[in-house]
C-alpha cells in the first residue's frame, strides 16, 4: 500500500478501494456515510489485506 492509497482512504475512501470490487466499495460507503472515521478504517484494513 503507498503513500497515495493512504492519502485516498483519508480523503475519499470508497475511491481507495475502487479496484477491490463492488462489495468493497459498497461497505466503504455506508460505513462512511455512517460516519468519516469508520469508513476509514474499513478502507485501510481492506487495502492492508493480500489480494
Amino acid at each position: 500500500m503507498g503513500c497515495v492509497r493512504v492519502l485516498m482512504c483519508v480523503i475519499f475512501p470508497p475511491l481507495a478501494v475502487w479496484d477491490r470490487g463492488c462489495g468493497s466499495v459498497v461497505i466503504v460507503t455506508l460505513l462512511t456515510a455512517a460516519g468519516w472515521v469508520p469508513g476509514v478504517l474499513a478502507a485501510l484494513v481492506i487495502l492492508n489485506k493480500q489480494p
